[in-house]
This record gives structure tokens, sequence and C-alpha cells, in this order.
């Protein structure tokens, strides 16, 4: 999958395992929306300003809109190729994503408008981004080991992370910093301060390759996992612990409107719920094959995805409630 294949660009790729959890756990429900371009490889999704999802679509340069009612737009990327990964809303009511392969950080209007910023870094290939406390738009450079900053008019500073590692995904928490993913040997979480200073915090499970992040409702940061069998918490302090979970693989995490945090397992098919406390729940996609990717918390109540595959190129969309508690 070509928007996997930009944030391990330079690491060993990793291989996905199917993982078949319980019939009790694995519920089939949910709705999807195909996309009206074929294998467009859906990746990141984010909540609007104007009640929409917005998403971006890796392999066909685009990004897309679709309304809690399944209403799809899709507006094109100037740039060829530019790879968008990851969007997030902005602070000036707009949409701001990341393009991989176009070194650019891309900004979109809610009339599909769309203005792009060049990273000063060559091929610094940036991955997730996040609106910070500060009114500026934070993102991740996986190539260049560095975390970036740009401001709503575009001027872009950049920062480079103590240890040698990949930084994937990166949010906003709830101690007026950003914390972000590290990735391939440095196997950390890291933390920044909106003037630029880092701390980092060792995973404690050796090698598990953290990947998406996302401030939980407890008031900590919670992370997936690409190579481990665990969702991570870290407290403000930088205290970690670790949840088992039965997939091996999970990617995209998401606080949900009922109190828990939900996450994305690609190569199950799966959507999963994770208590603050650490109890797991997962439900089972129609199609095997779709990858579930990104996710987030939409207008309405309920749990947005995007699924890439053969059997994905769809937005899904579950109610928390479908979920035994």
């Amino acid at each position: 999958m070509r928007s996997r294949r930009i944030l391990l660009i330079f690491l060993v790729l990793i291989g996905l395992v199917g993982v078949v959890a319980s019939s009790a756990e694995a519920r089939s429900r949910g709705r999807e929306f195909p996309l009206p371009t074929p294998d467009s490889e859906p990746a990141g999704i984010a909540a609007g300003p104007d009640g929409a999802l917005w998403f971006t679509e890796g392999n066909v340069n685009r990004i897309g809109r679709i309304t809690p009612s399944g209403a799809i737009h899709e507006f094109r990327i100037p740039t060829y190729d530019s790879g968008p990964v990851d969007i997030a809303a902005g602070p000036d009511g707009a949409l701001w994503f990341t393009e991989a392969t176009g070194n650019k950080i891309g900004r979109i209007t809610t009339s599909g408008a769309i203005t792009e910023f060049s990273i000063p870094t060559y091929d610094g290939r940036p991955a997730g981004i996040a609106a910070g406390p500060d009114g500026n738009l934070w993102f991740t450079e996986v190539a260049a080991n560095k975390i970036g900053r740009i401001t709503p008019s575009g001027s872009i500073r950049e920062f480079s992370v103590p240890t040698s590692s990949v930084p994937v995904d990166i949010a906003a928490g709830p101690d007026g910093n950003l914390w972000f993913t590290e990735g391939a040997a440095a196997n950390k979480i890291g933390r920044i301060t909106p003037s630029g200073g880092i701390t980092e915090f060792a995973v404690p499970t050796a090698g598990v390759f953290p990947w998406g992040i996302v401030a939980g409702p407890d008031g900590n940061l919670w992370f997936t996992e690409v190579d481990g069998n665990n969702i991570g918490r870290i407290t403000p302090a930088g205290t970690i612990t670790e949840f088992p979970v039965p997939v091996y693989e999970t990617i995209g995490i998401a606080a949900g409107p009922d109190g828990n945090l939900w996450f994305t397992e690609p190569s199950a098919g799966m959507i999963g719920r994770i208590t603050p406390s650490g109890a797991v729940r997962e439900l089972r996609l129609p199609n095997s094959g779709c990858y579930p990717y990104g996710i987030t918390a939409g207008p309405d109540g309920n749990l947005w995805f995007t699924e890439e595959g053969i059997a994905g190129n769809k937005i899904g969309a579950i109610r928390p409630g479908e979920l035994p508690v």
C-alpha cells in the first residue's frame, strides 16, 4: 500500500500478520462508503470545522471530503504525485495536510482551495500533523528525523530529534506540549515544547515501533504499536504503561465520544476499543483485506476511519454502541 510505503521509506518493510480474534469479540457491523476514485489509498482522516470529515488519498493525489450522510467530494492537489498522508483541522478554519513525496505542507479551505508550502529540508517526508496549543501546526518528518512547525501564514521552522529515529505521528497533549512517536531503533515517545525543547521516553517493550498517538480523555497520551501486541499510555510526566491486545499490528488511534480510545488493526481488518483502564473489545469489518488505517471522532458521535487495500478504498463509520461494554 502506497501510503504505508511512504512512511516506511528507508526502513525494512514490516510484515503484516493477519490475526483472528475470538468470535465473541469480533462482531461485524458499521457502515462503509466506497470512494469514487479507484485505488485511492485513503490514509489520514480528521473532522473539519464544516461538519464534514476530510481525508487524504495517497495514491491519487487528492484530498477527500465526506459528509455524515456519505456524500463525497474530492479535490486534486496541485503538486503532481505529492503523496498526502495525514490531515488535521487548523486554528484558521482550514484543514492542513502533509505531502510526503511532495515534501510540502498543504492547506485546504472548506471550499476546496489549496495552498502548498515547501519544507526547508530536502526529502524530509512529512507524515503526521496536528494543531498545537500555540496556534501553529506541528508535523513529523520521517526521513529527516525532525519535528516541524508551520504558522498559519506558512512560515516553517524545524527541530532535530536527539535520537536517530523515525518520528511518525504527533498530537497536542494536555500539558501544552506536542507529543510524537519515534519508530525504528529509537522505540520512544517524544515531547516537544512550543519553543522546541525535546524530551524522550523509552517504551518498555523493545522493538514495537510506536506509530499513532492521541490525547486521551484521562489526561494522558495513548499510542499504537506496529510491531507489538500492545496499546501504550504515557502520562505527561513520562510514565508508560502498555496494555496487551489480541492483534499484532495497531496503527491509527482516536479519542471517542464515549470516553474510550479507538484504534485500527489493518492486518486483521478490525476496529478496536480500549477503555482508560485497559479493557479491549474489537469489531471485524465486513470485508477481509480492507486494512482500516486512520481514525477520528466525527461531529455525529460516530468514529470514522479510512480503509486501504484491495477490499478497501472506502470510508467507514461505526457507532460507539456497536461494541459490547
